[in-house]
């Protein structure tokens, strides 16, 4: 099959003809129809991800057609459209037991723990575990954007940040994830403020659901402004984009026990970032981490997708082909275009 491949961390990935995967026992193997571009894959190649093995296949945000089962999948056959998380659950280990396959302690991450999605077919691990059925009339460009920063922003917004009706949410970043939470937070009601750097992708913000938003790159004090709009703070804050300056300035921005989540990824320099202790403390703040979704949460999203709640289609950003996706990789070490990047040409 044809694949992106790296062969060295930090250098450029090229376009190689690789052997077709076959599925494990408990596994299928899908043909890939569209995986979306995420920061994540780029801190993969950079070398931030310890679960990689050179030579490596990247790609993790997939939606497909099943092509082969293992003997032991039940749930599943060839045909079959198909979206998977990004973090698969074992199915059997205590956090999977309980219900929390986000944070399976033996996870399968395709991209990461395995080769990716960034090729033209993908084997995945657990299928029965793991696998979400697509509805027919979604489009596998649509379901693929949904695999990493969509459903993460549906879990941070809707469980761990238990955002309720009328409340003020601060979303720090205007990438994928950022924009996904910003269209969620306002689908369950909240107001919502978007901070980013770039006018553009605050305008886009408003046109999915932000009620006010604060251009960082010309405001002194972040913070300041947001308890302006929020008379006192957010209730619910996320930094939607991996930095200490929008994790310290989520955690600053909040009144009195509030709620950040943390989604994106502090890796590499960025590992040890500080926090407002003090005002963690004082407030009674709560800080949270977010990793994924687990396969039945996506249920609940589906439903306020079919109802027109949710519209992740209005994030799909540019649509490239496999042999665009090296350079489309290195290129996200800067900041993210308006929208999510999908691949749909193999």
């Amino acid at each position: 099959m044809k694949a992106v491949v790296f062969e060295k961390f930090g250098e450029a990935p090229t376009i190689q003809s690789v052997p077709d995967p076959k599925p494990a026992a408990d596994g299928v193997v899908i043909k890939v129809e569209a995986t979306g571009l995420c920061r994540s894959d780029w801190h993969g190649w950079m070398g931030h991800d310890d679960d990689i093995t050179l030579p490596h296949v990247p790609g993790h945000e997939l939606a497909g057609v099943v092509v082969a089962a293992g003997g032991r999948v039940t749930r599943w056959k060839a045909g079959d459209r198909v979206t998977v998380p990004f973090v698969g659950g074992c199915g059997h280990c205590f956090e999977c037991t309980s219900g929390n396959h986000q944070v399976c302690e033996h996870q399968f991450q395709p991209g990461f723990t395995a080769w990716g999605s960034f090729a033209e077919y993908v084997a995945i691990d657990f299928a029965d575990t793991n696998l979400v059925r697509l509805p027919d009339e979604m489009e596998f460009a649509t379901a693929a954007s949904l695999g990493c920063r969509f459903v993460t922003s549906f879990r941070a917004i809707v469980d761990q940040g238990r955002v309720k009706p009328g409340e003020w949410v601060a979303v720090h970043g205007c990438g994928g994830v950022g924009l996904s939470a910003i269209m969620i937070a306002s689908a369950m009601g909240a107001n919502v403020i978007a901070i980013d750097l770039t006018e553009a992708k605050l305008d886009f913000a408003r046109k999915i659901g932000a009620v006010a938003t604060i251009n960082a790159s010309t405001t002194s004090n972040v913070v300041k402004a947001v308890k302006q709009i929020t008379n006192g703070g957010a209730h619910m804050s996320m930094d939607a984009l991996g930095h200490p300056t929008t994790s310290f300035n989520s955690i600053s921005n909040l009144r009195r026990r509030g709620r950040h989540v943390q989604v994106g990824l502090m890796l590499g320099e960025h590992a040890k970032a500080s926090v407002p202790m003090s005002k963690i403390i004082a407030f009674e703040l709560e800080i949270l981490g977010s990793h994924g979704m687990q396969a039945f949460r996506y249920q609940a999203m589906m439903e306020m997708i079919r109802t027109g709640k949710l519209n992740p289609e209005l994030l799909v950003g540019k649509k490239i082909s496999l042999d665009e996706a090296p350079a489309a990789l290195m290129a996200m070490g800067g900041f993210e275009g308006i929208g999510i990047g999908v691949v749909t040409k193999f």
